[in-house]
């Protein structure tokens, strides 16, 4: 037998081994997670101090009944001295963002709560942040367009010269209407009007109420534009100009929460909902190269290797 067939021998043994570890592994972790999992996924005993939580807020807002459940144990929780919401969306639903200010608002009434924007705070968005105590923005962040929207289309013509027809049979000429196969008629336009009047007149007296605002100033400003963090700060939208450091001093000056506590992201879902799916990236990364578990075609750059 060759030396070299040795080698190759021995490389497929050390493989061999290393399977089987790895697969010890995985089935440890996969036990461990379904530990977790059929306790309820608690970690019970952990070390804890005071903190200040905090949310972050971002992208499209949707009603998420875990968030409000995380917001709930934040007000019930004697550690949490305060909460700080940091925003960068651009809004959501409008249900999605009464839910999370209604659910914003209870903790308010345990604890101070302050609104930091990011890049953006803006329609929904804003309607997070006026539940905060405080709401700091930087100059640069964009906020307002206070208003609701509904979009619809009418493609009704193209159907036409494509010689299709459609017909819906219902109960009454406005059920599901608007609908992009259906003309808009003056009815349905005036329905649809007066649901999104009435929404926006609700997201107004928001406004109004949580900024100190009289009713024709806060519906001057709920005209849909955007402004800067400096300009919402001029109008009142906004309290301070600043970021998280602001927010911590706020809290210092004004509720005696000291800046050496430390911070402490809301975690949203049990800590097995979380932990579930980084056992399996870590599971799949160590069976296979990183390069492998990507999907489609690959454009990768790699530091230190020449690229065709």
């Amino acid at each position: 037998m060759s030396v070299s067939t040795d080698i190759l021998l021995d490389r497929r043994r050390l493989k061999r081994r290393i399977v089987i570890w790895r697969t010890f592994a995985i089935i440890s972790i996969l036990l461990l997670v379904l530990a977790i999992v059929g306790s309820g996924g608690r970690f019970e005993n952990l070390p804890l101090t005071s903190h200040v939580a905090r949310l972050n807020v971002v992208g499209v807002i949707v009603s998420d009944t875990r968030v409000h459940e995380a917001l709930a144990d934040v007000a019930d929780d004697p550690l949490a001295q305060a909460l700080i919401v940091r925003i960068d969306s651009p809004g959501g639903t409008f249900v999605g963002g009464e839910a999370l200010f209604l659910a914003l608002r209870r903790v308010a009434e345990q604890k101070p709560v302050v609104a930091v924007m990011d890049t953006l705070a803006t329609s929904a968005g804003y309607m997070v942040a006026i539940a905060a105590d405080r709401i700091v923005a930087h100059e640069g962040s964009v906020t307002g367009s206070i208003g609701v929207i509904m979009q619809t289309a009418d493609i009704t013509a193209l159907l036409e010269k494509l010689g299709v027809t459609t017909e819906a049979i219902k109960s009454g000429p406005l059920k599901a209407v608007p609908s992009p196969l259906e003309p808009l008629t003056d009815d349905v336009r005036r329905v649809t009007q007066d649901v999104i009047a009435e929404m926006h007149d609700m997201f107004v007296d928001l406004v109004a109420e949580r900024r100190g605002l009289e009713k024709p100033t806060a519906l001057r400003l709920a005209d849909g534009r955007i402004y800067t963090g400096r300009g919402a700060m001029g109008k009142g939208l906004v309290d301070e100009i600043g970021g998280e450091p602001e927010a911590r001093s706020w809290l210092q000056d004004e509720h005696g929460i000291p800046l050496e506590l430390p911070l402490r992201d809301v975690e949203i879902g049990s800590p097995a909902e979380k932990l579930l799916p980084k056992a399996f990236a870590w599971i799949t990364r160590a069976v296979l190269p990183e390069r492998h578990t990507l999907d489609g075609l690959i454009s990768l750059w790699q530091p230190g290797h020449m690229n065709n």
